[in-house]
This record gives C-alpha cells, structure tokens and sequence, in this order.
C-alpha cells in the first residue's frame, strides 16, 4: 500500500496562514510548525490505523474509506468527516463541528514524499514529509 510507513515532517508551506485561518493563536501556530509530526500509516484494504506523534501529544486514529468518522486536531477543533481514496490519493472531506466550515485535506506520496494538503477558508497549505 502506497501509504504504509512512518512519515516524519520535514518542511511546510504557508502552514502558518493556514492555522491562523483556522484561529488557532499565535502562540499556537509557531508551536505547530515545529512539532517534530511523526505519522505511522498502516493500510489493510479500505481500513486505516494511524498512530501520531509529536512534540505535544500522541494520538491513534482508526477510519474506513468512506465511512463518517470524528476528529479532534492537536488545536482542539473538532471536525467529522470522510477520507476517500481517489486513485493514489488520500481526500478527507471535514466540516468543523463548531461553525460547519468545510475544510479538505489529502494526501499524496510524490518523489518519495508524502505531501499532506490542506484547505480552508480559501487559504491553502502543505506539509511534506519523509518516509522513515
């Protein structure tokens, strides 16, 4: 499976602004963009497990492809949603359970790389990361 691995983040794009969207506070934002983000994907058919971690906290993640599940990002903000598979990428579509504002995230593996993609609010972000 193209995903399975552990992926540690190596670099971000415009991730800043993105969180900031969001409203998560300053103080906040410059922690995030260097949490040292550890995810560990595992793929068995249409089920995935992953485990995050990072410098603030460590969390394990289990969804079926296409099946509703809810989410709590490392910020607080509650989001329910989906992921799909759509050909060799990862596409969750969230509303944020506070003000129902869509957020889209995928995940791609480019070059070697996973690419994890985000959008919100018009602003639109990346994190990439290399397999470990």
């Amino acid at each position: 499976m193209t995903f399975n691995g552990t992926w540690k983040v190596d670099r971000n794009e415009n991730y800043d602004k993105f969180m900031e969207q969001l409203g998560v506070n300053v103080v906040k934002r410059k922690l995030g963009e260097h949490d040292n983000l550890k995810i560990t994907i595992e793929q068995t058919g249409d089920k995935f497990h992953l485990k995050e971690s990072s410098t603030f906290r460590s969390k394990e993640i289990d969804f079926t492809l296409g099946v509703q599940f809810e989410y709590t990002m490392a910020d607080g903000t509650e989001l329910i949603g989906t992921w799909v598979l759509e050909g060799d990428i990862l596409k969750g579509t969230f509303n944020r359970k506070d003000n129902n504002k869509l957020l889209i995230t995928t995940r791609a593996v480019v070059g070697g790389e996973l690419v994890q993609s985000y959008s919100y609010e018009g602003v639109e972000a990346k994190r990439i990361f290399k397999k470990q």
